[in-house]
């Protein structure tokens, strides 16, 4: 098929940065069949994201991930985000060439991972349209992008540990509420003598981001306006186009081999089981695994919690057996469907921004257990601003306060407060959605941006 135009996505291949990323391209697939989407990411991401059917017109190539030929994997986490970045932008140059003579036309814009800040002047030299997309909420791009007035908030960079994090600080980005250091994304508080690359990533795409065509977010306004509104000013277009999961309704998953579903429709009583997941990278402690487990049990509430079979060997002897006439435990759960249904009424989560917009949009309150990057925050807005869930006090699952807050989340007054406001946060991101709704609008602008007429 011969394509009118060419869109080049480039993919930050680590966390669940790549998978939002690639669900954006497939709506704006949709939107223009004429259109080629060349999506640029590692090979080991693409296969991890794109199991699934993608439209036939996104095309994915290979990039060089920086690992020397032949050697072992990274030894960390970091260590694979510094190879792949030092690989870059040259990686990515090679795969658009590539892309370019097989679709026969030449790339018209760049939609990218936010984090991937070398895209301005892959875009500049180009002379066409950057489009970054912004993986996480609206409130955490925002602590960024006030990074220098949060940093002369903090006296000495000795306050930015030990004790000082319980520190109250003066300045407070518009719309957020206010915040200890505690609750900030480590990255903000960046050592200039030794960045890690995450942080150097960071601070250089706050630099470069204003110059951006437009940011994109999988969120909606209406979750935090005030923020939304000054983020507007920073930026030539600030697009909400979200909740993603409301603009395209999920299908009921191929199947239920693990029978999570079937085992939640056994349940006799609505929004009477606690899910727990804390994502596909995260695994708790071993000593907070115990804690909660023994909440669990002690509580004797339904529970489905989706733990991988590594981790799961830790939980205490037994307690799988004592526990099966009311939980289960499998090594993956479909999350979106399982936040659907009506038997769940309480969501264990490490809050990252993908699970909260999913139990959002299953109108389900949370318990959050924040481990890293932006999820400190969003905790907090949980909490204190959006008021639709709690946080485990002091950030570590104990035993005895995991069994009061899961105690007072399912059944107390408190529990019921959570959960009629995040029903009420459902209803503005339905609205936010339809016919005439915000998302609605911004996507339809964001189409205008990058060429395609719907």
């Amino acid at each position: 098929m011969g394509y009118h135009s060419h869109i080049g996505v480039l993919a930050f291949p680590f966390g669940s940065h790549a998978a939002p990323l690639l669900a954006l391209v497939r709506q704006l697939a949709e939107s223009s069949p004429g259109t080629c989407f060349s999506f640029f990411n590692t090979a080991d991401c693409n296969r991890a994201i794109l199991a699934d059917h993608v439209s036939p017109n996104i095309k994915a190539y290979d990039v060089r991930d920086g690992a020397p030929e032949g050697a072992a994997a990274a030894a960390s986490h970091m260590e694979a985000i510094r190879l792949f970045l030092a690989a870059s932008p040259g990686n990515f140059e090679a795969g658009m060439e590539e892309a370019e003579r097989a679709a026969g036309v030449g790339i018209g814009c760049l939609i990218t991972d936010a984090f991937l800040w070398f895209a301005a002047d892959l875009a500049a030299n180009r002379r066409i349209p950057w489009v970054a997309l912004w993986t996480a909420a609206a409130c955490a791009l925002a602590t960024h992008m006030y990074t220098q007035e949060i940093v002369k908030a903090v006296a000495s960079p000795a306050e930015a540990t030990g004790e000082s994090i319980q520190q109250v600080l003066s300045f407070t980005p518009p719309g957020l509420p206010p915040l200890q250091i505690a609750d900030l994304q480590p990255e903000i508080f960046i050592d200039d003598r030794n960045p890690s690359p995450l942080a150097a990533t960071i601070n250089n795409m706050v630099e470069k981001l204003p110059k951006s065509t437009a940011v994109v977010l999988n969120s909606f306004e209406e979750i935090d306006p005030i923020v939304a509104q000054d983020l507007k000013s920073k930026f030539n277009h600030f697009l909400s186009v979200g909740p993603a999961a409301l603009r395209r309704l999920p299908q009921p998953p191929p199947g239920d081999d693990s029978g999570c579903l079937s085992w939640l429709e056994k349940l006799p009583t609505p929004r009477s089981a606690i899910y727990v997941s804390f994502g596909t990278v995260i695994v708790p402690p071993e000593n907070e695994l115990l804690a909660l487990a023994e909440a669990l049990e002690f509580c004797k509430f339904p529970f489905l919690w989706s733990l991988k079979e590594a981790a799961a060997k830790a939980l205490p002897e037994g307690f799988l057996r004592r526990t099966a006439e009311y939980g289960r435990v499998v090594p993956w759960a479909p999350q979106p469907w399982i936040l659907r249904h009506g038997s769940v009424g309480l969501f264990v989560t490490h809050g990252g921004w993908n699970s909260i917009l999913e139990s959002i949009c299953g109108g389900v309150p949370m318990v959050c257990r924040p481990f890293f990057g932006d999820q400190k925050l969003n905790g907090k807005m949980v909490e204190d601003s959006w008021k639709i869930g709690v946080r485990v006090r002091d950030g570590v699952f104990r035993k005895d306060e995991t069994v009061r807050v899961l105690q007072r989340m399912m059944s107390s007054r408190e529990g019921d407060d959570a959960r009629e406001n995040v029903v009420k946060m459902k209803e503005k991101a339905e609205k936010a959605v339809g016919n005439d709704g915000s998302s609605t609008k911004n996507f339809k602008k964001l189409l205008e941006i990058i060429g395609i007429s719907k």
